[in-house]
Formats: C-alpha cells, sequence, structure tokens
C-alpha cells in the first residue's frame, strides 16, 4: 500500500475513536459519559458492547496500518521503527482486550479473573502508548518533542485521577468526573496520533521531493 495512505490511517483512527465515542453512549441513554468509564461501553452484557466492538475492529485496523506506514517512511530512524513496533503491538492488542464486567456484576460479587487481565492490559496498553509517543518524539524536531512531552505529563496526571476511582467502580459507589479524566486521557492522546500522523505525512512528503531533486 502507498505510504501516504497508511499515513493518513493515523487521523483516521482517531475520528474513528472519537465517532465510536460520542456513537455509544448515544445508545444507551442509562450510560454517563461524566462518571463512566469509557471502558464500561464494552463490558460483559453492556448494550453498547455489539456496536463497541464493531467500531474497534475498524480502529484497530487502522492503527496496524498506521503502523506499517510509520515503518515505511522511517528511512533508517530507529526512533521511528520502534514507534512502529508499538503502534503494531498496540494494534493487535485490540480486538483480544478482555473486557471488564459491569459495576453491578462486580459489586455483587462477580468479579473473575477476565476482569484482572483487563486491568492489566489496560496497563500494557497506556506504556504501549507512551513508549510510541515518546519514540516518536524522539525522532521528530524540537517543538514536535516539547509538545509529546506536554501529552504524557497530562496522560499521566489524567491517568491517575482516573484509577483513583477504581474501587469505587468495583463497588458500584458514584464516580463523578471519572468519565471525563479518563476522556481527556484519551483525548490527548488521540490528538496526538492525528498530529503525529500529519508531521510524517509533510516528512515524507518532503523526502520524496528531495529525491525527485536528486
Amino acid at each position: 500500500m502507498p505510504v501516504k495512505f497508511l499515513l493518513h490511517c493515523g487521523w483516521i483512527s482517531s475520528i474513528i475513536y472519537l465517532i465510536m465515542n460520542i456513537v455509544c453512549p448515544i445508545l444507551n441513554p442509562h450510560y454517563d459519559v461524566f462518571s463512566q468509564t469509557v471502558s464500561e461501553l464494552s463490558a460483559i452484557n453492556a448494550p453498547t458492547r455489539s456496536t463497541w466492538i464493531l467500531f474497534a475492529i475498524v480502529y484497530d485496523a487502522l492503527v496496524i496500518l498506521f503502523a506499517l506506514g510509520i515503518r515505511q517512511s522511517a528511512n533508517g530512524n530507529r526512533a521511528l521503527l520502534v514507534s512502529a513496533l508499538l503502534f503494531l503491538l498496540y494494534g493487535i492488542l485490540g480486538p483480544v482486550w478482555p473486557p471488564m464486567h459491569q459495576r453491578e456484576v462486580l459489586a455483587a460479587g462477580g468479579k473473575t479473573s477476565i476482569d484482572t487481565w483487563h486491568i492489566v492490559f489496560t496497563i500494557v496498553t497506556v506504556l504501549l502508548m507512551m513508549l510510541a509517543m515518546g519514540f516518536g518524539a524522539a525522532a521528530l524536531g524540537k517543538k514536535f518533542r516539547t509538545y509529546s512531552i506536554q501529552t504524557i505529563l497530562i496522560q499521566i496526571i489524567f491517568g491517575i485521577l482516573t484509577s483513583r476511582f477504581a474501587p469505587a467502580i468495583e463497588a458500584n459507589h458514584p464516580t463523578p468526573w471519572v468519565g471525563v479524566w479518563e476522556r481527556v486521557n484519551i483525548g490527548a492522546f488521540i490528538l496526538w496520533v492525528s498530529i503525529f500522523s500529519f508531521v510524517l505525512l509533510k516528512r515524507s512528503a518532503r523526502s520524496s521531493m528531495n529525491e525527485l531533486i536528486d
């Protein structure tokens, strides 16, 4: 596939993730974006699970294609090659992500190993995201590196704010603003991916132009 098409998959994947976070909550009038996590949209027996999975398949496929685009446009840049590998792993993990049980089930003592694996996958995915950003930023200019550091700091801060509510979610207690904190975290990442995609497209176009001149 053309490198340009593959790199466009980056910002398109972010748009898809944004759409799925708009559509799925609308489909469940009992879901509250302010006080519920994103994972609850795909929880076991959640009414939005099947719709979420359909969107997620498209999203993960686009992430994998974007990873291939990063690799093909790396031109031997080791940092970009590592970032491409990390994005590839991130995309591959998506389809096998273990779902959590709904709050009511957890509070009633229905927690199983799948909920533990859900937490493990969350931690691994966050690490992959941050590392992919770190290596991607290391390969590009100073302004982009500064922006990337700021994005990672936002993820750390709002990730901590979100994780503080884990016990309350399991006990089915009120979790005001947890949905907002988590979406700020996710939003910072998908915005970064979009900008990274456009920066790489510009870099690739400049490289192609230089080849034509030479």
